[in-house]
């Protein structure tokens, strides 16, 4: 006999229904780096009551206090010469007579190149325009060079001049600030010290007194 075969019938599940997808667009943000370097920003502290006295208190009495007071200058005792010896001033004359020859000899050489022996005219004043401009205009600068030169060695003449005068007279070598009213601010007050004059031959002045003129 034929087996009745029954094929069972397996139930398959349904099949879910095609949902729509969406798709959605993405929006792409793009950086735009800034070539400016990035500015940190500190955060103001925030002081505590207690400190911002003692900040307070600190500043009042920086106003407060008393200034400090100028150390005055050392003064010396009078030294009791107020001429230099004939034997001194006889060698400070030397000097001077020395400085002016050396004076004298560069006034001269400045004077060379500035004014023509025969002529007597300037150097330069008759030049051909066929000279470079950039020439002419560095022979300007020289002519003007040594006439400052020359002005600057007929001033110097001038002071030699009157301390040579005052040598004769006795009066070298005494500060004209000190004559009447010494102040005491060197060792040998109201004379200028020997160094100082063999220094600087033709000055009126103490190295302090100078200082207090500026």
């Amino acid at each position: 006999m034929k087996k009745n075969v029954t094929k069972r019938k397996t139930k398959t599940a349904a099949k879910p229904k095609k949902a729509a997808v969406i798709k959605k667009k993405k929006i792409v943000k793009v950086k735009v780096k800034s070539k400016q370097p990035k500015v940190k920003v500190k955060k103001a502290k925030v002081v505590k009551p207690k400190k911002a006295v003692k900040i307070k208190k600190a500043v009042k009495a920086l106003k407060t206090a008393p200034k400090a007071k100028p150390v005055p200058k050392k003064k010396f005792k009078r030294s009791g010469k107020t001429r230099y010896t004939a034997a001194e001033l006889q060698l400070f004359k030397e000097i001077l007579t020395d400085e002016r020859r050396a004076i004298l000899e560069s006034a001269k050489a400045n004077m060379k190149s500035l004014v023509d022996d025969e002529s007597g005219d300037y150097v330069g004043e008759n030049l051909t325009y066929s000279t470079h401009m950039a020439e002419q205009g560095t022979d300007e600068m020289e002519r003007e060079k040594n006439y400052m030169f020359v002005q600057r060695d007929e001033k110097y003449l001038g002071y030699i001049q009157e301390a040579l005068t005052r040598i004769d007279q006795g009066t070298y070598g005494l500060c004209i600030d000190c004559i009447d009213d010494p102040k005491y601010l060197c060792e040998t007050c109201p004379l200028i010290p020997k160094e100082r004059l063999e220094l600087v031959p033709i000055t009126q002045h103490c190295i302090e007194c100078k200082n207090i003129r500026g």
